[in-house]
């Protein structure tokens, strides 16, 4: 079913990063279904934009499987991290610390493209600067 103009999006950066990463690897849609054991159509709107990313991580752990990326490896990382994105979601890392979740605002003013004040960028280099 091909949604009116008004509905459809951009691909979302997950949908955007499969398609690439499968592209990377030689993996035509449906090769890489069969493997993530999901049907090619919903794929294909996944990567398109028009359906969510997946949020379960077993889900999750398929489509690594198929793209050969390891559990805990920075493309396992940015996998999660973009499914979490695309369903408009911050990744759970970041709630996890009081700390950072506090600093969220000033990042998204940023952001947005509003100025931070001087001491705004004081705060941001310190984070940037303690580990």
């Amino acid at each position: 079913m091909i949604l009116p103009q008004e509905q459809q999006h951009e691909p979302t950066m997950f949908g955007q990063l499969v398609k690439t990463m499968r592209s990377e690897r030689r993996l035509g849609l449906r090769e890489f279904c069969l493997a993530a054991e999901c049907d090619p159509s919903n794929w294909s709107k996944v990567e398109r934009g028009l359906l969510p990313p997946p949020q379960e991580e077993a889900t999750l752990a398929l489509v690594a499987a198929a793209l050969q990326i390891g559990p805990g490896s920075t493309e396992w990382e940015t996998l999660v991290d973009a499914a979490k994105i695309g369903a408009g979601r911050i990744p759970d890392y970041v709630m996890a610390e009081p700390e950072l979740v506090k600093k969220l605002p000033l990042f998204f003013r940023t952001l947005g493209g509003r100025k931070p004040s001087r001491a705004d960028l004081e705060r941001l280099a310190q984070v940037m600067r303690d580990p």
